[in-house]
């Protein structure tokens, strides 16, 4: 039983000196695009994320935050595709393989495992990335996923279809601040 309890408590003190950078400002943009039409992209400047100097990450992102160039065609995301009144959010939780913020110097390639959440739907996700420390000490991170709309079980009507890539390409770049 002290056994136990020991452990309960060194994993309970670990977890709170566990050093934590954050950001709520954080760019996620996607490309859905194929060459001969209108570019469909969008970019959100208000993801939220979390690391932890173990390597864990979670992150969040508000759906009626990504903003198009045509309106006409956030319009049609928001309600037609993402339903994001009823799906407000998409989430990533996970962890970055590779990564060990005492020796950190320069960038560093990593690999993003994890479970991406869009419309209720959970998908496996791994991808390359890079992290590195900034001259204030913050750490910036920058991945690429690739998804499709399938995945999420996002329905592209065939008078569309033409103008929306099959894979759907999302990319990360956060600025993420010490929490102290």
């Amino acid at each position: 039983m002290k056994k136990l309890l020991f452990i309960l408590l060194l994993v309970t003190v670990q977890s709170v000196i566990a050093q934590k950078y954050f950001t709520r400002n954080g760019l996620t943009g996607f490309k859905a695009s194929t060459g001969a039409f209108e570019p469909v992209q969008a970019l959100n400047n208000s993801s939220s994320a979390i690391v932890t100097s173990e390597g864990k990450i979670a992150s969040q992102i508000f759906i009626g935050a990504f903003k198009f160039k045509v309106a006409l065609m956030q319009e049609h995301f928001n309600e037609n595709y993402m339903d994001s009144s009823t799906f407000p959010k998409a989430t990533f939780k996970g962890t970055i393989t590779d990564f060990d913020l005492k020796n950190l110097t320069g960038s560093k390639d990593v690999t993003l495992k994890g479970i991406l959440t869009v419309k209720g739907i959970d998908k496996e996700i791994e991808s390359p990335g890079k992290i590195y420390k900034t001259s204030d000490n913050s750490l910036r991170l920058t991945a690429t996923f690739k998804v499709t709309p399938q995945d999420f079980k996002i329905k592209i009507p065939s008078v569309v279809r033409r103008k929306i890539a099959r894979e759907v390409i999302i990319d990360i770049d956060y600025e993420l601040k010490e929490k102290k």
